[in-house]
């Protein structure tokens, strides 16, 4: 049911999980074996954890304390996960963190993390020059410095409501690079725009614009780190952004360089 890829051990040890648990397998408490950092990219499963409970899609991110007990559950998609999870040992965990709070939960897909995902999964798959211990230790500081900044979401919703949030998010996903808009998405999910606004927002902590962007700059991060020459504009297109200007300025905000110099960065590593 759950296979792992073993990548790095050391200070920061890197495995990948791939899960194939669904709706029929019966959830099993577990406990967290030290300081974890965990990024989805690949389906969808939820986390429950004392008094929260998480859903997660793609770029977001599991959060793991050490003895922390959490359950792990299928209940909206069959299909499985598979997540790219670094452990940190307990000497690095202050001088990354800094005093910022790491509890155990998750994180929603922000701009500032996902692209750093993207470019640990290609030094993972060895389609990049950049070091995995590299993509690995600055994935976890840019996942300190966002938990830093924002608290973890506490959400209560229906059951009903999870699985059309889940749903529609891998939609999203699914066709990132398509015009979408939020009667649309709402018109899938078979409600209301403001309610189908309120839940997804409510659920995964970004409203469904901004879900979006995150899928598109994942899609352009992974498409500068595994295809060197393909063109800036023609990766800005692919990944489903209207013009160069905006993917540009988007990506820059995100992650604190222009596509082309993140380019030449990994061309040079």
């Amino acid at each position: 049911m759950l296979t792992t890829r073993p990548l790095l051990a050391g200070p920061l040890t890197v495995v990948e999980f791939a899960c194939a648990a669904g709706p029929d397998d019966r959830p099993y408490a577990e406990a967290h074996r030290g300081w974890s950092v965990s990024y989805v990219h690949r389906g969808s499963f939820g986390c429950r954890c004392g008094a929260r409970h998480d859903e997660l899609v793609p770029g977001a991110l599991l959060l793991g304390r050490p003895g922390d007990e959490y359950t792990c559950t299928h209940d909206h998609r069959h299909g499985g996960d598979t997540c790219l999870a670094v452990f940190v040992a307990p000497e690095l965990v202050d001088e990354i963190t800094r005093g910022r709070p790491w509890q155990s939960g998750a994180l929603p897909p922000l701009a500032e993390v996902v692209v750093q995902g993207e470019l640990a999964r290609a030094a993972a798959n060895g389609t990049t020059d950049v070091g995995l211990d590299e993509a690995a230790l600055a994935l976890v500081t840019r996942f300190a410095r966002a938990a830093g900044e924002r608290p973890l979401p506490r959400h209560r919703r229906s059951p009903r409501d999870r699985r059309r949030a889940v749903e529609s998010a891998l939609w999203i996903e699914a066709h990132a690079d398509q015009p979408l808009d939020l009667a649309t998405l709402a018109a899938r999910a078979a409600l209301s725009p403001f309610h189908y606004l309120r839940v997804f927002s409510a659920i995964f902590g970004v409203t469904p614009h901004q879900y979006l962007l995150r899928c598109r700059l994942r899609r352009a991060a992974r498409l500068l780190a595994e295809e060197p020459r393909r063109p800036v504009t023609q990766v800005a297109l692919d990944a489903g952004f209207a013009d160069l200007s905006n993917f540009v300025r988007t990506f820059r905000r995100a992650a604190g360089m222009a596509p082309t110099r993140l380019r030449k960065i990994l061309q040079a590593a």
